[in-house]
Formats: C-alpha cells, sequence, structure tokens
C-alpha cells in the first residue's frame, strides 16, 4: 500500500500524483463502450460544476501522464457504478465491503474491511490530504482523488458500500467513491453530510456511511430516485450502524440488483457485525474490533482463494481520540498498525 502526501492547490497535487504515477511506469489501458463514454462524459461535467477542485485535480494528473482528460475523467466517474460487460450484464468491479460504527463507554468507534480483486491490492494507497480551503484527511483508496473510506480533522468518517445497481436505472453524476472524497473535504460533521449529500447528483445504488466524534451515525441508502436515511441500531444499551452490499431498508430494496441479498455474502457478514456489536463483552474496544473484522465471530473475511476475492486492508478508526489503525491485508494474517500521519494532521489542523 503507497501512502503519499499532497498539500496545497488541488492542480499542483494532481501534478504531484501524476508523477508519482508517471515514475512508476503505470498504464492506463482505457476501454468505454458507448454507454460508458457518455455517462462518464456527462458525470464529468457534473464534477466540475459541483466539485471543480476535485476536476482541477484530476486536470493535474493528465497533464502529467498525458492522457485525455475527459477520457480519464469519463473512467474515473464510471468506478463503482457502471463498469460493466455489456454482454453478460455483469459488473467487473463488484465490492464486497462491511463498515460499521459504534458508540462504547462514550467513545466512538468505526471498522471496515475493505474486499475487492486481489490484484488491486498492489496500487491500493492510504493518502494523506492537505487541500486549500480544505478539510484536511486520511483516504484510503484503491483508485485516487476518490476513495473508498476516510477520516477528516474534525471527526467525520466517511465510508462507502457497493450495492449492484441495474443498468437502466444508472444516472450521470457522482458515483460513491467521489460522494466519500466530497464529503471529506467539504463537511464537517453528520449534519453538515447530510444536508451536502442530499443536494449532490447520484449516479447509482450505494450505501454512504457517516460518522463523527458526537456519536452521530447514518447510512444514506442511495439511489438516483431517492435517498432513504436509516439510524443506529439500540440493542441491550448498545448503539451501532453497519453497512454491507445490500439495502437493509425495505423500501429501498427495489432499487437494489440482488433484490436484497447483496454480493460476497453480504447478508452473512452483516449478520456476523451485527450479532457481535449487540452482544460485546470485551472492554477494549480496538481489540473487539479487530476479532470482528478477522472473522472471530464469524464469516467477515474468510473467502475462498476460488473466489479471486479477499480483504485487501482493513481499517480501525477512534474517531474520539482520533486514532487510526490499519491493518493492510487481510485481518486473519496482517497485523494491524498505527497511522501517525492522521494525529499529525490534527494537532498541525484541531
Amino acid at each position: 500500500m503507497y501512502h503519499p502526501r499532497f498539500k496545497g492547490k488541488h492542480y499542483d497535487m494532481g501534478l504531484k500524483f501524476g508523477n508519482i504515477l508517471k515514475s512508476a511506469n503505470i498504464e492506463f489501458p482505457i476501454h468505454l463502450d458507448t454507454f460508458q463514454s457518455d455517462f462518464g462524459k456527462k458525470s464529468g461535467i457534473l464534477l466540475k460544476s459541483y466539485f471543480p477542485e476535485g476536476a482541477e485535480e484530476i486536470k493535474g494528473i493528465t497533464d502529467v501522464i498525458g492522457i485525455d482528460n475527459e477520457m480519464f475523467t469519463s473512467w474515473m466517474m464510471c468506478m463503482g457504478c457502471c463498469m460493466y460487460n455489456l454482454e453478460d450484464q455483469s459488473n467487473i468491479e463488484a465490492r464486497g465491503c462491511t463498515a460499521f460504527c459504534f458508540e462504547h463507554n462514550g467513545q466512538v468507534y468505526y471498522g471496515r474491511d475493505n474486499d475487492l480483486p486481489p490484484f488491486l491490492k498492489k496500487g491500493s494507497k492510504s493518502i494523506c490530504y492537505q487541500p486549500e480551503n480544505g478539510n484536511k484527511f486520511l483516504l484510503n483508496t484503491s483508485s485516487f482523488v476518490n476513495g473508498e473510506e476516510g477520516i477528516n480533522n474534525h471527526g467525520l468518517t466517511v465510508a462507502m458500500t457497493f450495492v449492484m445497481p441495474r443498468l437502466e436505472e444508472i444516472k450521470p453524476g457522482f458515483n460513491s467513491v467521489f460522494i466519500v472524497r466530497y464529503l471529506l473535504e467539504k463537511c464537517k460533521d453528520v449534519n453538515e453530510g447530510l444536508q451536502a449529500i442530499q443536494n449532490l447528483p447520484i449516479a447509482s445504488s450505494c450505501n454512504i456511511l457517516m460518522s463523527d466524534k458526537r456519536g452521530n451515525m447514518v447510512v444514506a441508502e442511495c439511489h438516483p430516485l431517492k435517498i432513504c436515511l436509516r439510524y443506529p441500531e439500540n440493542v441491550k444499551g448498545k448503539r451501532f450502524i453497519i453497512t454491507v452490499n445490500h439495502f437493509v431498508s425495505e423500501e429501498m430494496r427495489i432499487y437494489d440488483a440482488t433484490s436484497g441479498r447483496g454480493e460476497f455474502f453480504s447478508y452473512e457478514r452483516y449478520v456476523t457485525a451485527y450479532n457481535a456489536l449487540k452482544n460485546q463483552k470485551v472492554e477494549d474496544n480496538i481489540l473487539f474490533l479487530k476479532e470482528i473484522l478477522s472473522g472471530k465471530y464469524g464469516f467477515m473475511c474468510q473467502y475462498n482463494k476460488n473466489l479471486n476475492f479477499d480483504t485487501i486492508w482493513s481499517s480501525i478508526f477512534d474517531l474520539t481520540s482520533s486514532k487510526v489503525y490499519r491493518s493492510e491485508g487481510n485481518p486473519k494474517q496482517t497485523k494491524y498498525i498505527e497511522d501517525k500521519r492522521f494525529e499529525k494532521i490534527i494537532k498541525n489542523n484541531p
């Protein structure tokens, strides 16, 4: 996993990112079909309108690596929502992630297993962003500019989980990974995040989890036509919220192409997290998170190798104490290490 740091104007951060990609001889064999190209172009226009800073960062990258900016932006806007094989309607970027937040003894915690095809592990990044005129944040991503999860200097955590969309329901707009990036950079807490997400054009089905250090938690179950807000469970005095790869709310299941079954054992992972969180007996919360994410309480990251699918990193955020821990691999085999960069962000930008 790479650990770059970017600071300053967005275009300049893009230039630095582009030089990293160029020096590593990264190639981008981009092939978009007619639908993806049209969707990507229209979504890129919306990105420039709603989040011009992100568009500027992408321009910095493409100016260095010498790829057509419109095509590269279109490709990025397709991520996580319409990277389809049109012949069999299969989604070639399916994700199987689990994310949850809980409050215990006045402390707020977040955990996530990021599950993807193993080839994405090598290029994954944990990026320390300090943009001009924006929040400072840590962004974990298998891509660049956008990301799957992160936490900012105000203690706001944002994460996405993939939900299988129907091709005919996808509309030009922000994909889930750009929603994560936008909210981290622009918002200070869950309330601001909720206001922001209601005003963004949503491209396709996805879950967006938000939590802040005051204990506010929500999962926005998103679709281009509707957003349903799901708030924490309160079971046996335990307060928590979970998101996996299906819509939990009954009213949103019509927008889930799997009809609520999810992808890659989504239901099983939800049940594992739910039962562990409602029956918590471990007082060491970081240890408890590690045990859930490594599969001690049931299926979580124990994918069969034949699936060509694995947990490629696992994260723990202590929102109250501003601590970040990450296992850069499957947590059953890889230890969690504290990321000290985030602590420095907090000290310099309280």
